[in-house]
């Protein structure tokens, strides 16, 4: 199935070279699980992680800025090669425009995929703010886009997908995997 956004939205994923993630609600399905011994569990999904490494193997910078801090994320972030981790930031629009000065793009360069209210500032910042569809309902109301996949399950997946179709390099990418060209694995 082809990818059916507006062409307001593939204008603007095709200048994203920044993709900003945050992590509870968008990488994982926002629950937080806890072992009888206190130990902090979350599940983050396979179809997201290539994605992820897609966006990098085409030359996009990704990032993570997340509110609380956990070593899973930390994991996780290390495991995909992600090398803009920011945990324990709650000024998630403060932190985006230190990153954004760090790696010099500006706000049409970079996308913003958040869920609830924390993010909403940041997901207004970004040329391209995108939430999910299990995400609050006042973000989905001012996010540019809404994934149809909710977060956790795939959402981080659909947006690379849009952004690397509209930066025509989706195609290529996908013949690869058809052909058996592409043996990079890991997500």
């Amino acid at each position: 199935m082809a990818l059916s956004v507006p062409a307001k939205i593939s204008r603007k994923a095709a200048s994203i070279r920044l993709l900003v993630l945050d992590v509870d609600g968008v990488m994982s399905n926002g629950q937080l699980l806890f072992s009888a011994q206190g130990d902090e569990l979350k599940a983050f999904n396979i179809l997201d992680g290539l994605g992820i490494k897609q966006l990098m193997a085409a030359g996009l910078d990704v990032a993570i800025i997340t509110g609380r801090t956990s070593p899973l994320t930390a994991k996780r972030a290390s495991d995909l090669g992600i090398q803009y981790l920011l945990q324990g930031r709650e000024d998630k629009l403060d932190a985006l425009a230190e990153l954004a000065a760090e790696l010099g793009r500006t706000a049409d360069q970079i996308a913003y995929m958040g869920d609830d209210l924390p993010d909403l500032a940041a997901i207004q910042f970004a040329g391209l703010g995108v939430t999910v569809p299990n995400g609050h309902w006042f973000v989905r109301q001012h996010a540019d886009y809404c994934t149809s996949i909710p977060g956790g399950t795939g959402a981080v997946r659909e947006l690379s997908d849009l952004i690397l179709a509209s930066q025509n390099r989706l195609d290529d990418m996908l013949t690869a995997y058809l052909l058996g060209d592409n043996h990079k694995g890991g997500q």
